[in-house]
C-alpha cells in the first residue's frame, strides 16, 4: 500500500485536533476497547538501554546502580479506534534529562508516582498501514509494518515477529489471572519532528496476572533488531511477565515539553 500521510484537520468548535489520511479520521481521545496483552520486563545495562534512545533529551531511569528495565510487548488489539491488529512494543522506563533522578529504585519510584517517569518506545512493529500512520504522524511512536503473529493456547501465548523476511524474535508468555487493575496514568515520551513530547494515556485491565522472575521465554533470530536486544544481554529470565486478558485504554494528545 502507498505510503499516504496523515494531514491535520481543523474542526470547528473541536478540544482535540483531528487527523485525516488513508480514507480514514482520527478524533482524540483514541480508546482502546479491548485488547491482551502480554509483556516481558528484564534488568538491563543502563549504559547499553541509553545508546538505543535517540537524542538528549531522555535518560534512562536506573532502578539500582548501573541497571534500568526494559520491557517486550505483544499486544493484540481487538477492538481499537486505530483498527484491529497486532503490535510489539520494545520500551525502556525513562525521565526528562536533568530532572534528577535520587537514589536509584527509591528515586525511580518516587518519579513515577509524581508522573515525572514516563516510557520511550525505542521499536513498535505492527502488522496495518493504518495504524503505523496514525501512530507515526501524530504521537511520534516508531511504528513499522512488519509480520506480527499472536497465537494462543490454554496458558500461554506466543508472538512472532519478522521484519524483512527474517524472523526477529519469538516470545512466549504465560497467560492467565483473576486481577483487576484500576484506572491509571501512564506518561509515554516521543520525539516529533526532533523536538520531545509526552503522551498522556489512562489504561485499566481485567484478567491480570503477574509471575515473578519467569513466566516468558524470549528466543531471538538473525536480524538487527534481533541483535540490539542482545546488546542489552537478552535473552534471559526476566524480572517480571504480565499478562492482561482484557485492556481497555484512552490515549490524548501528543503535549510538547
Amino acid at each position: 500500500m502507498a505510503n499516504e500521510s496523515l494531514a491535520l484537520k481543523t474542526v470547528d468548535d473541536a478540544a482535540e485536533p483531528s487527523y485525516q489520511g488513508l480514507g480514514r479520521t482520527v478524533t482524540m481521545p483514541v480508546v482502546v476497547r479491548d485488547a491482551a496483552v502480554a509483556m516481558a520486563t528484564y534488568v538491563v545495562p543502563k549504559i547499553a538501554a541509553q545508546r538505543l534512545i535517540p537524542g538528549s533529551d531522555f535518560e534512562v531511569a536506573e532502578i539500582w546502580p548501573g541497571r534500568a528495565l526494559f520491557s517486550l510487548g505483544a499486544i493484540d488489539y481487538r477492538d481499537n479506534d486505530l483498527g484491529d491488529y497486532n503490535e510489539v512494543s520494545m520500551l525502556f522506563f525513562v525521565r526528562q534529562r536533568g530532572q534528577g533522578g535520587g537514589l536509584p529504585y527509591v528515586g525511580a519510584m518516587l518519579d513515577m508516582a509524581r508522573g515525572r517517569l514516563g516510557t520511550y518506545i525505542v521499536r513498535l512493529p505492527v502488522n496495518q498501514q493504518f495504524t503505523c500512520e496514525a501512530g507515526s504522524h501524530i504521537w511520534g511512536f516508531p511504528k513499522t509494518v512488519e509480520e506480527i503473529d499472536i497465537d494462543y493456547a490454554a496458558e500461554s501465548v506466543r508472538c512472532t515477529l519478522r521484519m524483512d523476511g527474517v524472523e526477529v524474535l519469538t516470545l512466549r508468555a504465560k497467560r492467565g489471572g483473576k486481577r483487576a487493575v484500576p484506572e491509571t496514568e501512564q506518561t509515554s515520551f516521543t520525539h516529533i519532528d526532533g523536538k520531545p513530547h509526552r503522551t498522556r494515556m489512562l489504561q485499566r485491565g481485567r484478567g491480570v496476572g503477574f509471575t515473578l522472575g519467569s513466566g516468558a521465554e524470549l528466543t531471538l533470530g538473525r536480524h538487527a533488531v534481533a541483535d540490539e536486544l542482545r546488546s542489552l544481554g537478552l535473552p534471559k529470565r526476566p524480572l517480571m511477565t504480565m499478562w492482561m486478558a482484557q485492556m481497555h485504554g484512552v490515549f490524548g494528545a501528543p503535549e510538547p515539553l
